[in-house]
């Protein structure tokens, strides 16, 4: 099981390649990060910020954790895409409701 709540129906290919890729890091931490945030926000996205979030993907997993908890990037990936990453679980909304 992934964790996931969104289905990929509806989503074109390269929007279903981001979800899949969201849920399947490689940390079970960086999963439910990206993954949470690809479930809520995939299917509104722009075109720039699906490239933006393709490029965030590739980043390894203990520098993106970093950037999260200080809130400071590397300068080629402080993108308003990283800002609302970062904000979308800072402010709670990427937690569930158990």
């Amino acid at each position: 099981m992934t964790g996931t709540t969104r289905s990929s129906a509806g989503l074109d290919a390269r929007r279903r390649r981001i979800l899949y890729r969201s849920w399947h890091r490689g940390t079970r931490e960086m999963d439910l990060l990206m993954g949470r945030f690809a479930d809520a926000m995939i299917g509104e996205m722009s075109e720039e910020e699906v490239a933006a979030f393709e490029e965030l993907i590739e980043v390894e997993d203990p520098d993106l954790f970093g950037w999260i908890n200080s809130g400071v990037p590397d300068p080629a990936f402080d993108t308003p895409i990283f800002h609302r990453f970062r904000q979308f679980h800072l402010s709670g909304e990427g937690i569930p409701n158990l």
